[in-house]
């Protein structure tokens, strides 16, 4: 299973990459597409909402399950990304990729330090 070293993780199984300043994408990792199989539809927050950590922003539906995408950092909705709308494979078929979901211009720097790093993902999603 693919867990690129320079994306951070949310135990919610997102993956969270870093950009210019305070910018950051945000998709679910290659582990969560693998388990929610054939991505069916994904809703998604709006540019320029607000967000905290823990907020429900969206919702993915798969032929197996739905369930609540909650914000791993807290921000300004920056950018979503209009491709999944009418593509919600994207999700399984590149999920680091074209498969990105939105961008938060985080709050504050400290965003990204209660994440995790990809060898302590590992270990959630291996026990």
């Amino acid at each position: 299973m693919d867990l690129p070293e320079d994306l951070k993780y949310s135990e919610d199984h997102l993956w969270i990459r870093s950009g210019n300043g305070r910018s950051v994408r945000i998709g679910f990792t290659e582990y969560a597409a693998d388990q929610l199989r054939e991505v069916v539809s994904v809703s998604l927050p709006s540019v320029g909402d607000e967000i905290v950590v823990g907020d429900v922003v969206g919702e993915i539906e798969s032929v197996k399950s739905a369930g609540d995408i909650l914000s791993p950092v807290a921000g300004v909705v920056s950018a979503v990304n209009a491709e999944i709308d009418t593509n919600a494979e994207l999700v399984n078929d590149d999920p680091y990729g074209d498969g990105w979901l939105f961008e938060v211009e985080m709050s504050d720097d400290d965003g990204l330090d209660d994440l995790l790093e990809a060898d302590a993902y590992a270990d959630i999603i291996d026990s």
